[in-house]
């Protein structure tokens, strides 16, 4: 097979020019005058109009360095630099995405019902933090039953350890992880494995350090509007088509010039915008009528809104816009009820309804909890949309992830808050259910590591961090302490390196006791799923399931899957036995260890069991209980 050669041209940054040569452009529309800083010379840059600045320069080629000068003071770097390795303060470098020869040119993707969707960190998933080492491990996720790996963001972001989401430089991969090759290679070798390879990507806020878009590009942002972070990303206002621009070419830079499988789109409650086409919606159909008119791309959503117009299906099925949403709504009453925890967004689903398995049982039934329902935790405000006409493939479900377990004070994983029988009952739960799964790194093997909030920055907002961090989890020190209430002094210190070092997985771990009975058992499960649930998801309609509750943690739910068969869920998730109750026609194809054959065929339900039966006869009429 001859190797392809793959790059996407942008509208700014540094473009390599067929005949030799590099174009250099910047939109810096606040500036005066703009000047390119190429190794010891510099160069005025003309201003072309609209906030443009733009030089040709014969002598710039690859490897070549550079940063632009702002009114004759402060050096910047590139915005689109596509690689920094001197970090986010130093020169951008000049990459020939034709430098690397692909050779994955029959990989089309996988469809969607058949993800199982595992998220790592690349700093923390091995002890070498790159690449290159991540890719060292694909063998170990593809025979797990692994079939898309999820990479936190990698864009180049302050230090030498971060999760990722204080990025300031979107199109560059940080250089701590390794070169863009590396990440190529990355991606090829997943692929020559069946994998599909998603990237996590942040476009509602930059990080604090580092982005110097403020100096020379003010109409980037939205003063009047606030976030978390600060002034919003200007998507609608006055200049705002540079921006729309700037973030739609991203995502297809990725997934054209790094040919990955697909995006997660972080936090899109928090990108303000109210114009028509969004920025989502106009982002999903560069996509859909570009990469992924060739091949099969998935777009997923973090969206605390539960805004299910996002996830429309055509009359084929087909996603509209984006292919499906990390589903909270599906975690909260879970955890709920494994762990008891009602602090913060977790008392919401006690208020409505009355009990946390029927929050679980309806999304697992229909997608989403609050369908509009108000949420105390938000002020009680209505929070969601109807999501009964969307398939279970519109959502993804999980028990753990980076924000589930990092945003806990001290960073504990699940096995470290429930009982073995607990976690056995939610994980068959997440892993059979018709929704794509996903798993948070290491959960597999019930990795004894915690997930800490880590990064390093500059002193000053380092300490600044360290306060705020303090002062927003002090409230739930007494929920999140595994040995009891903590004092805010006894938080680990994100920026110090003993902090990330905590988390880097120990892989030699997974095959010694427990971990390894674990490893076997999530095989196991996923082994199931992709015999006898995947081949069936396929055409599955939305409206087709029906789900009860059996008492307080107990609950049915059946699906009509798509080839008519009926797959039903009987779970109780609690420490008391349940039943009798009617027992579903058809198959075990799973029952947990406590839970015998004669009691499934009584109706009987012990503490933490869980069954799935599997109806291949069934072919007419509407699951239910």
């Amino acid at each position: 097979m001859n190797p392809l050669h793959r790059s996407h041209r942008m509208p700014f940054g540094s473009q390599l020019e067929p005949g030799g040569g590099v174009h250099f452009r910047l939109w810096a529309p606040s500036a005066r005058q703009v000047s390119l800083c190429l190794e010891a010379a510099e160069l005025p840059m003309p201003a072309i109009g609209q906030g443009w600045f733009a030089v040709d320069v014969p002598e710039a080629g690859a490897g070549s360095r550079y940063r632009f000068r702002i009114d004759g003071g402060r050096l910047v770097p590139d915005p689109a630099s596509r690689f920094n390795p001197e970090d986010v303060h130093g020169p951008s470098e000049v990459i020939d995405p034709a430098a690397f020869a692909w050779a994955d040119g029959d990989w089309r993707g996988r469809p969607w019902e058949e993800a199982v969707i595992y998220e790592l960190h690349v700093g923390s998933f091995t002890a070498e933090g790159s690449f290159a080492a991540v890719a060292g491990r694909l063998d170990d996720l593809a025979e797990l039953g692994v079939t898309a790996i999820e990479l936190m963001p990698v864009a180049d972001f302050p230090g030498r350890r971060n999760w990722g989401y204080d990025g300031v430089l979107p199109f560059a991969p940080d250089s701590s992880y390794g070169r863009p090759h590396d990440l190529k290679r990355l991606i090829q070798a997943a692929h020559a494995r069946g994998l599909m390879v998603l990237l996590d990507v942040v476009y509602n806020h930059f990080g604090p350090e580092g982005n110097y878009l403020h100096t020379y590009a003010e109409p980037f942002f939205n003063a009047a509007r606030r976030t978390p972070w600060g002034p919003a990303i200007n998507f609608e206002g006055p200049d705002s088509e540079p921006v729309r621009s700037f973030f739609i070419h991203n995502a297809l830079y990725w997934l054209e010039e790094y040919h990955f499988d697909g995006l997660r789109i972080d936090a899109v409650h928090a990108i303000d915008d109210a114009s028509t086409p969004d920025i989502v919606e106009a982002l999903a159909a560069a996509v859909r009528q570009g990469p992924g008119r060739q091949r099969q791309i998935h777009l997923i959503l973090e969206n605390d809104r539960n805004q299910a117009r996002y996830l429309g299906r055509d009359a084929e099925g087909a996603p509209c816009c984006a292919t499906a949403q990390w589903n909270d709504d599906f975690h909260h009453p879970l955890h709920r009820l494994l762990t008891g925890e009602a602090e913060g967004y977790y008392g919401d689903y006690a208020a409505l309804f009355g009990a946390p398995a029927r929050h679980l049982a309806r999304a697992l039934g229909e997608g989403f909890a609050f369908q509009g329902e108000f949420s105390p935790y938000r002020g009680h405000v209505p929070r969601g949309e109807p999501s009964d006409h969307l398939p279970p493939t519109a959502f993804v479900g999980f028990l753990q992830n980076h924000d589930q377990v990092g945003n806990r004070a001290f960073g504990e994983r699940l096995g470290q808050l429930v009982p073995p029988e607990a976690l056995a009952a939610a994980t068959a739960i997440l892993l059979l259910a018709p929704a794509p799964p996903l798993l948070f790194m290491g959960e597999e093997f019930a990795a004894a590591q915690p997930f800490l909030y880590f990064c390093d920055f500059e002193p000053q907002l380092a300490a600044a961090v360290r306060a705020g961090r303090r002062r927003e989890l002090a409230r739930f020190l007494a929920v999140t302490a595994a040995d009891g209430p903590a004092q805010p002094s006894e938080l680990p210190d994100p920026n110090a390196e003993s902090t990330f070092a905590a988390c880097v997985l120990d892989w030699a771990s997974r095959l010694a006791p427990p971990h390894e009975r674990w490893l076997v058992f999530y095989r196991s499960l996923l082994a199931i799923r992709r015999q006898q649930i995947v081949p069936r998801l396929r055409g599955m309609k939305s409206g087709q399931a029906a789900w009860d509750t059996l008492g307080e943690a107990a609950l049915e739910v059946a699906w009509r899957l798509g080839d008519g068969s009926r797959l039903t869920l009987l779970a109780n998730l609690g420490a008391e036995p349940v039943g009798p109750v009617a027992p579903p026609p058809g198959v075990a194809i799973h029952r947990s260890d406590s839970l015998t054959a004669e009691d499934l065929a009584a109706g009987r339900l012990p503490p933490w069991s869980v069954a799935w039966v599997l109806d291949a006869a069934a072919r007419s009429g509407r699951a239910g209980p």
